[in-house]
């Protein structure tokens, strides 16, 4: 039997918010994307979600003499409501499981379909500047936006951030507090 030193007794064990967290890696900020993003997803399933109550409606009409029973609506409800369902679940998959993770070392976009991962794995040092756009009527009264996190390899653009005057101020707020600075450059080893 092993005893824990007091240093291990007094720390608690830390958990792991993503299966790709480095053992000594911090999780300072979540977010993801604002619920708008499914807005084609919730029309195509409000189409499907009336399959069923317009179909017993043209049945109705088509045979006024014989029309189907309020248990035929109520099933064919039913069905319109899994319909519903299974059309809106590929949006909300996306919407769900696309997150947006910064941590004490990296700044991580995993974004996720039904058959896709993407995974875009950014080092703090490498992050020059992070803006935000709100743009047009709908951004504003929905409050969603863009932040654009300008690197020394490219431009990351996320599109339709709930609350991206909020987000990027965090954001901005952990760099300061890691020591990260717009100007400073990435160490370059000059072997």
């Amino acid at each position: 039997m092993s005893a824990k030193t007091e240093a291990e007794q007094e720390q608690p064990a830390k958990s792991k918010h993503f299966k790709e967290q480095f053992e000594d890696e911090e999780v300072l900020l979540v977010f993801r994307k604002h619920p708008v993003v499914m807005r084609k997803g919730l029309i195509i399933a409000m189409f499907g979600l009336l399959v069923g109550p317009l179909y017993t409606l043209i049945l109705t009409f088509a045979n006024s003499s014989s029309p189907p029973t309020i248990g035929f609506f109520f099933a064919s409800l039913l069905v319109g409501l899994i319909l519903g369902i299974l059309l809106l679940l590929p949006s909300w998959v996306r919407w769900y499981f696309s997150i947006y993770i910064m941590t004490n070392q990296r700044f991580i976009q995993q974004t996720r379909s039904l058959l896709q991962v993407n995974v875009v794995d950014l080092g703090l040092e490498q992050i020059q500047m992070i803006n935000y756009q709100i743009s047009g009527l709908q951004e504003t009264l929905l409050g969603f936006g863009t932040i654009m996190v300008q690197t020394y390899v490219g431009d990351l653009i996320i599109r339709d951030v709930h609350h991206p005057a909020k987000v990027q101020k965090k954001m901005v707020h952990i760099l300061r507090e890691l020591g990260v600075h717009p100007t400073q450059r990435p160490l370059v080893n000059e072997d």
